[in-house]
């Protein structure tokens, strides 16, 4: 942002101050806001995703909104947020998780904490204004209010969930009053300027990593032909997918949030612009899927589902990689993205690494600042080896 402008909006900020609020508003209250039905207009998930989300993701969630209101009363912005009963160990290595079995044995509520979590129960966050100065208007206000409606709300720790690196200018305002910044574990993605998937691989992979990948392709091959089906409603599949989807989640180290068979029916029904499954067939059956989300020149594979039991025979991963990509090449799309973990493959494949962040307080100072000094040990980013590999490993950490 131009320095005029910032120091605009942040003038804007300080004379807006003793008049604007925030408050909570529940969904039905929100759906009433003209805005709404455009927030998030930008980004792949809109305003319809957040509301999938609520209406389909439970596991203990409270979704609720916080809404900036004028001094007239009028909403201005409207930031999603919802409360959990955050486990802050989730994403230690085993030595602390071990150490702190012990302590849990006695303590069973150590370390976890009812936590206001400010972004999307499934996704990255974004904040809920539409230009640059109401984003600094927003962030300057639930900087100043979250402390007082977090108590309101019976929680003791504060979180902004995987906010982009684009976002760091904005949210710095966060870290002058308390809050700090650690990585969450980072999307990635790689450019698809390219003619076809084969140029790709001469490009961009190694020679070694190229010949890996192409005896990959002729062993699946061998041992069988695939058919591949893209559709929008998963609807009359889910049966078949959503043990797949299981299959791979229950391998993940990492868990968060875990997707219902309305998740993915919905999704496709209520979004069917920006929702695209492909679906793999081996013999008539579905053996794997990948349910992508498009928008503007970018395609982006978010959940991924395999049939173990044929799925390193057939090498399914890799033939869901050279598959999209393919196709996405084929349709004009420029990059392709992909969600957090299983970051050895996408290295190989030269992707880049796409910064998400977590901006957390405690809602006391002295509480506050001991969680300071431990986060750098809490943050999951620091146990994943295979992510100081890749060449932009700094960005996780780079300065706004």
């Amino acid at each position: 942002m131009p320095r005029k402008l910032l120091k605009q909006s942040q003038a804007q900020a300080g004379e807006a101050r003793p008049q604007w609020r925030i408050e909570i508003a529940s969904r039905a209250q929100i759906e009433r806001c003209p805005g709404w039905s455009s927030a998030f207009a930008n980004e792949r998930k809109d305003h319809r995703y957040y509301e999938i989300v609520e209406d389909t993701i439970h596991q203990g969630f409270d979704y609720q909104y916080f809404v900036l209101k004028d001094e007239g009363g009028e909403i201005r912005a409207v930031q999603p947020f919802f409360m959990n009963d955050q486990d802050l160990l989730a994403g230690t290595g085993p030595k602390i998780r071990k150490l702190t079995g012990f302590i849990r044995r006695i303590w069973p509520r150590f370390m976890r904490m009812r936590t206001l979590m400010i972004g999307c129960a499934a996704g990255e966050g974004h904040l809920g204004a539409e230009d640059e100065p109401s984003r600094f208007l927003l962030a300057e206000h639930l900087a100043r209010a979250l402390p007082e409606q977090a108590r309101h709300l019976k929680a003791r720790l504060i979180v902004f969930k995987e906010f982009t690196a684009a976002d760091r200018p904005v949210l710095s305002r966060l870290q002058r009053r308390g809050f700090t910044r650690i990585p969450s574990m980072p999307m990635t993605r790689v450019s698809l300027s390219f003619a076809n998937f084969e140029d790709y691989l001469s490009t961009m992979v190694s020679r070694a990593m190229r010949s890996k990948l192409r005896r990959k392709y002729k062993a699946s091959e061998r041992r069988g032909s695939l058919e591949m089906r893209i559709v929008t409603d998963i609807t009359p599949y889910i049966a078949e997918i959503y043990p797949l989807y299981l299959a791979v989640f229950e391998k993940s180290k990492l868990h968060f949030e875990k997707l219902t068979p309305e998740y993915f029916c919905a999704i496709g029904q209520k979004m069917p612009d920006k929702v695209l499954f492909f679906l793999w067939l081996h013999d008539g059956k579905i053996v794997s899927f990948n349910l992508c989300m498009i928008n503007g020149n970018a395609i982006c594979t978010e959940y991924l589902g395999l049939d173990y039991d044929v799925a390193y025979d057939l090498h399914l991963y890799f033939i869901a990689v050279r598959d999209v990509m393919e196709w996405a090449i084929a349709n004009g799309y420029q990059w392709y993205c992909s969600t957090g973990l299983n970051y050895e493959p996408k290295y190989h494949l030269r992707h880049k690494l796409d910064p998400l962040d977590l901006y957390v307080k405690h809602t006391s100072s002295v509480f506050n600042f001991i969680l300071k000094a431990a986060l750098s040990f809490l943050e999951p980013v620091r146990y994943d080896q295979m992510l100081r590999r890749f060449s932009n490993y700094k960005d996780l950490y780079a300065q706004a």
